[in-house]
């Protein structure tokens, strides 16, 4: 699309970040009412590009990175009406573009997006695993870990 510029140096506001996750249907899977844990994920996300339909910020690629061995790709984002189009193969492009040769992008699907990575060239992984925003449990016959006492 010729009316797309992509970013990797542009800043994105919370608002901006927020409306973007909505109009796409990453929305439904991310924190969109908590400012805080947004302005947290924009904040600690140490490689953020964009796209742009002037200055309707479009689509978003949202990475934590070495830089060198692995890049997790913690959002891809990209505005219902312009799904379909390349932005988001543009924006995991672009996204590449500033790693180093040899690193990899590693990511988690959501569930409507499982078909559209393959054909970019991911691979599904056998062995990924998660732990739900929650303390590990603790071993058998032990008591959950806590935090130590302040003081």
């Amino acid at each position: 699309m010729s009316n797309v510029s992509y970013r990797h140096d542009r800043p994105l506001s919370v608002e901006a970040f927020a409306d973007v996750l909505r109009r796409s249907t990453l929305g439904e899977r991310r924190p969109v009412g908590d400012v805080h844990r947004l302005e947290q994920m924009l904040r600690h996300a140490n490689l953020l590009c964009t796209a742009w339909a002037g200055d309707q910020v479009i689509g978003v690629a949202r990475g934590l990175t070495d830089f060198s061995y692995c890049c997790y790709l913690s959002d891809l984002a990209v505005d219902v009406a312009y799904q379909g189009q390349g932005v988001g193969t543009e924006l995991i492009r672009l996204m590449q573009s500033r790693l180093e040769p040899g690193a990899k992008v590693i990511l988690l699907s959501a569930p409507k997006a499982r078909s559209y990575y393959p054909h970019l060239g991911f691979e599904a992984h056998p062995s990924a695993w998660t732990v739900p925003a929650r303390p590990l449990l603790a071993p058998r016959g032990q008591q959950p870990a806590t935090e130590p006492a302040a003081g």
